[in-house]
């Protein structure tokens, strides 16, 4: 697409469009004065024209550019106006957006999900700490570096062309979807306002759909102001029902029933999850059958499905004495550290009375064997169900064929499998595979002391 001449200043080269909101246009171009490239955004002709918008907007961006020391804020190099055309010059990310990832369809690996989650809340919270409310957060606006970070662009510039609510008729068309009630009734926006449109982009990112979808944007819009909270597990029945006292309270009509903080919103999503893999409290832990849901969770249910699994072999690290294993009691406990911008949850494991370690066999080879065509998962939890019997030659080859399968794909589920099939080859007496499955363990778990312990075992014996 051609661009106007003179649009933007001289040391702005080979501007490309590459983008076009409600406010205006979007320039890729490379700054000659610093050799890098850039995203100009220039605002519209029908708001250049009026003076007040034109000054709100570089206020705006001002304010918003005191953010640009923030890892998830996108940086604000420049602000000026040129041919009477206010201008501002961004960083350029080329990961795309939210939206574009959205737009392929269908819910977000649930890890991928709940780390954006996290980026994009720590981003509001540094804002709203400094007093800036960004008033339109949507996919759009979450924009991804070639690394999958998110980058919350666009503080306060919806304010600035007065597009906040939907009294300003026919500018907020793409953003209403994402727009909370006060926002859709023309009210004051505070950073409850943002918390809610990030609930919205949560609840899509989960199920694949906006809580309110509808046919036209005023339905929807109405819906905000007036409709109930759908169940999440109703919109994507592979989604746990746990996130439903989480969404409804993200998405209060009332500001003040929302979470204080967009880390506090988090923070429940995966207390939530957690809670769904039923990992707040596992006694004499029996592996439960597999269910539906498990392959869409595998990220944060792995750890509920082979917790025990970890607490056995990690038992046999430590035990002794008789050759008649031990019942195993296994305790998780969750806790929560606030710390300034986000709060990060945690997770212990506690381990009594340990089955000690068998005789060791001559060495077996660790080929994994053909796939028996199982849920992995649940070869693990058979598996651990042998170790603690003593059986580790029967388990050995549902671990095999577990960690084949799991391998690459960077979540607890592969660290606990690795680390199973690691000591029961260690158990086996082939020593030298074991520690090339411990060390992949390590590599997804790296503070695990139980871990580092086994690695030790495996290098001595």
């Amino acid at each position: 697409m051609a661009v106007k001449e003179g649009l933007l200043p001289e040391r702005y080269t080979g501007p490309q469009a590459i983008g076009r909101g409600g406010m205006g246009e979007i320039f890729r171009a490379t700054d000659t004065s610093l050799g890098r490239a850039v995203a100009i955004k220039v605002l519209d002709d029908r708001y250049a024209r009026d003076a007040n918008v034109r000054a709100r907007f570089t206020r705006e961006a001002l304010a918003a550019a005191r953010l640009s020391g923030n890892p998830n804020i996108v940086t604000i190099y420049d602000v000026g106006e040129h041919a009477e055309r206010p201008f501002i010059v961004m960083e350029y990310l080329a990961g795309g957006s939210l939206e574009e990832r959205l737009r392929d369809g269908g819910p977000v690996p649930v890890r991928q999900a709940l780390e954006w989650l996290e980026q994009a809340a720590n981003a509001l919270d540094a804002a709203h700490r400094e007093g800036v409310v960004h008033r339109d957060v949507k996919p759009a606006n979450l924009l991804l570096d070639r690394g999958g970070r998110v980058h919350v662009a666009d503080f306060g510039i919806a304010s600035a062309a007065g597009m906040d609510s939907l009294t300003q008729t026919g500018t907020v068309l793409g953003t209403a979807s994402y727009l909370s009630p006060e926002q859709a009734q023309g009210e004051r926006t505070t950073p409850a306002s943002d918390l809610y449109s990030l609930a919205v982009v949560a609840f899509e990112l989960f199920t694949g759909r906006r809580p309110f979808e509808a046919d036209s944007i005023a339905a929807e819009a109405v819906a905000h102001v007036t409709g109930e909270v759908p169940s999440v597990c109703d919109v994507n029945p592979q989604a746990p029902c746990e996130l439903d006292p989480v969404f409804a309270k993200a998405l209060a009509k009332d500001p003040a029933r929302r979470y204080p903080s967009a880390a506090e919103f988090v923070a429940a999503l995966r207390a939530s999850l957690e809670q769904a893999a039923g990992a707040t409290q596992i006694s004499h832990y029996v592996a439960p059958a597999p269910r539906e849901r498990s392959r869409w969770l595998l990220p944060v249910l792995a750890a509920a499905l082979v917790i025990a699994g970890i607490a056995a072999a990690v038992a046999l690290t430590h035990g002794g004495g008789s050759s008649k294993p031990k019942p195993v009691a296994v305790k998780t406990v969750i806790r929560s550290v606030t710390q300034p911008g986000r709060t990060v949850v945690t997770t212990a494991f506690v381990t009594t009375s340990a089955p000690p370690p068998t005789t060791q066999p001559p060495t077996t080879s660790a080929a994994p064997p053909p796939s028996t065509g199982g849920d992995p998962v649940a070869e693990n939890n058979r598996a651990y169900e042998m170790m603690k019997a003593g059986d580790y030659t029967s388990a050995l080859p549902l671990l095999q064929d577990a960690a084949s399968r799991l391998q690459g794909q960077g979540n607890l589920a592969e660290a606990y499998t690795d680390y199973n099939l690691g000591f029961t080859l260690m158990q086996l007496g082939n020593c030298t595979d074991a520690l090339t499955w411990l060390e992949r363990s390590r590599a997804l778990q790296p503070s695990r002391k139980e871990v580092k312990d086994a690695i030790k075992q495996a290098r001595s014996c």
